[in-house]
């Protein structure tokens, strides 16, 4: 269900009581068979090593490069593949300015580069990226992957990651990956069950103009294994609905206490809208709802936290949780782990973090990240699908930072199960949820 998602502290730790020696050659050794096993006809190999244990599997790779009959050298700008060994797990903040002008050439050399543990000057704890840092083909990470090589920025700089065996045994970490085996914890649909029992989510939203994302989340809680589906919608819009979604039930924004009743789960927010009556909605609904709700898109404008009596999930994207903590969308993008687990301490709910690593936080717990998916869910709508998968798992009785961790997971594989890559648009996703839950 979950990888160890290693911090620098965490690693240190694994690695007490082991022998240096014996996990460097182990390490040095992966290095140089990763550079011979993917680049077979380069002759050249050039390594920027420090003068930590990094650049001692720098060195190493080097060695056993060499006496696979390869030319070795530090002369980067000549080398068919470059070995980027300057800083280790222990990095944190900027490099000084001569290992940044280093930085600069190994990402100026027309070659591969490979690195060791991780892309020098990606911050091994957070994926926090200071100031320079190198641009990874492929890194080959020692024991198991690092929180920095999943959580961006650093996971855009990590290109394909290899995790290379030295020795060590697997300890618990708090920040954890989430794997295919967490969908195993969504009930799946018993002889027995009715419409009701299997799950039945009430969608919140749909203003004029704005239908089809309260559309678009309706059609993925189905797809996601919910029996039941209500949409309240206000009344200009519910023909628009009516005409769009066959299996929901349809009803005026009004009638939404009514509605809750048959619910097990609520949905707030897709196309609500961001005027006085639906933010005050939002309020009441998150304050007196004895339901588990998740809270998307316009149910954030504004929002503040609340003493909530049921579980909430909420789901930003980057803007939107710079908007919930007062700061710029661009502070969030550069600290997401940080961004994520202060706003669940602030608003005292489960908060996922939208992204190509979507990070899911809750109050006292590790985070747990994400990495399923493809660049098509940069598209319109996929958000509200992930609303809808979100309130599905709710309903069915998960817990919420498990439900909200699963939805991130099954969002992300329909869309790799989406059988053209380019013009996805977010109905593919919902068409591929079957397939990807079964």
């Amino acid at each position: 269900m979950f990888q160890p998602l290693y911090t620098a502290d965490e690693m240190r730790a694994a690695e007490q009581g082991h022998d240096v020696e014996a996990m460097m050659e182990r390490a040095g050794r992966a290095v140089a068979d990763a550079v011979l096993r993917r680049y077979p006809d380069a002759r050249r190999i050039a390594a920027a090593c420090g003068k930590g244990a990094n650049g001692g599997d720098g060195r190493i790779a080097l060695r056993v490069l060499s006496e696979a009959g390869r030319e070795t050298s530090e002369e980067l700008e000549a080398a068919d593949v470059v070995i980027d060994a300057l800083f280790g797990t222990g990095f944190h903040g900027a490099p000084r300015d001569d290992a940044a002008q280093l930085i600069e050439r190994i990402n100026g050399a027309a070659a591969p580069v490979v690195a060791v543990d991780l892309p020098s000057g990606v911050d091994a704890s957070t994926g926090e990226i200071a100031a320079a840092a190198v641009q990874a083909d492929v890194t080959v990470t020692m024991h198991a992957r690092k929180v920095g090589l999943v959580v961006a920025p650093g996971r855009f700089h990590s290109g394909e990651v290899e995790v290379a065996d030295i020795g060590l045994e697997r300890d618990e970490t708090r920040h954890r990956l989430v794997t295919e085996g967490i969908l195993e914890l969504v009930p799946r649909k018993r002889p027995q069950d009715t419409k009701y029992s299997a799950g039945a989510v009430l969608v919140v939203g749909g203003a004029p103009g704005l239908t089809g994302a309260v559309c678009l989340a309706a059609e993925a809680a189905f797809r996601a294994d919910a029996g039941y589906v209500a949409v309240a919608a206000p009344a200009a819009s519910l023909p628009v609905v009516e005409a769009r979604l066959l299996e929901a039930v349809k009803a005026p924004l009004e009638r939404v206490d009514e509605l809750a009743q048959r619910a097990s789960a609520l949905a707030i927010g897709p196309g609500l809208g961001r005027g006085d009556e639906a933010r005050a909605l939002v309020r009441r609904l998150l304050a007196e709802m004895q339901l588990p709700a998740v809270a998307d898109a316009d149910a954030l404008s504004e929002l503040e936290p609340g003493d909530w009596p049921a579980p909430r999930v909420l789901t930003p994207h980057s803007g939107e949780l710079g908007r919930l903590l007062g700061r710029e969308s661009a502070w969030v993008d550069a600290h997401r782990l940080e961004a994520v687990q202060h706003a669940a301490e602030v608003y005292r709910c489960v908060v996922l973090l939208k992204g190509a690593d979507t990070l899911v936080a809750a109050p006292g717990e590790g985070v747990l990240v994400s990495s399923a998916g493809t660049p098509a869910l940069a598209a319109a709508g996929t958000g509200d699908v992930l609303t809808g998968i979100v309130a599905a798992f709710l309903a069915k009785g998960v817990n919420a930072r498990l439900a909200a961790a699963a939805a991130a997971f099954a969002h992300g594989r329909a869309a790799q199960l989406v059988p053209h890559p380019r013009g996805v648009i977010a109905s593919d996703v919902i068409t591929a949820l079957p397939r990807a839950l079964a």
